[in-house]
């Protein structure tokens, strides 16, 4: 199953952990310190908190970047031609540990300068 992910740079974890919770109705999936993520069945979704301020200082929740989840590395791989033809350019990661998980990933930029991942989660990178 592919799933959208939503990544947001949280001032205040546990609020935030709290709200989602309420919001969605489960509980984190994972957590480690200054990180919490929900595997939302319904709607589908990959909700990433990431606590502390964005680059530029800023207060308040921001955007940190949006991805597409898959279920293996022959569909990031997919993805990644997919897009080069398209003519966007890419940055490729590999076995890059990202989020507490070993992934394969491809980024692209969006036309308002917002990142987007798709990747692949290959094992947990412990806490």
């Amino acid at each position: 199953m592919s799933r959208v992910q939503l990544a947001l740079r949280v001032p205040d974890l546990e609020a935030s952990v709290a709200f989602y919770t309420k919001l969605f109705g489960t509980e984190p999936a994972k957590r480690r310190p200054g990180y919490a993520n929900f595997a939302i069945a319904e709607p589908p979704l990959k909700l990433v908190l990431l606590e502390g301020q964005d680059s530029t200082g800023a207060a308040g929740t921001r955007l940190d970047h949006l991805g597409v989840e898959v279920e293996s590395t022959d569909q990031v791989t997919a993805a990644t031609t997919r897009l080069k033809e398209a003519g966007l350019a890419t940055f490729e990661e590999n076995d890059t540990t990202c989020c507490y998980a070993l992934q394969d990933k491809v980024w692209v930029t969006g036309p308002g300068k917002e990142p987007w991942e798709v990747y692949v989660v290959k094992a947990d990178a412990g806490s």
